[in-house]
């Protein structure tokens, strides 16, 4: 079980970090023109539901790095909201 939950951990890590160059180009150029509004909504709204789904299961794996990649998809959102 330790296996899988480290690879559970890997896999949402590794998409949860894949925001992570969307969210550093956006804060330097404060520059959003090329993302959708219409996408990081439908995003946000999926990763919230993915950290509900995983309290829900108490599934740590998908609570922690969901949570991590919610952040990332708020603060893009936010940008998206704040530099259009």
């Amino acid at each position: 079980m330790i296996a899988i939950e480290l690879i559970g951990y890997i896999a949402g890590l590794t998409v949860a970090l894949s925001l992570t160059p969307q969210v550093i180009k956006a804060w330097k150029t404060k520059s959003t023109k090329d993302i959708s509004i219409g996408w990081t909504v439908i995003y946000a709204i999926g990763v919230t539901l993915w950290v509900i789904y995983g309290i829900g299961i108490r599934s740590f794996p998908v609570m922690i790095t969901m949570s991590i990649e919610g952040a990332l998809a708020f603060s893009v959102l936010f940008m998206k909201i704040r530099y259009g």
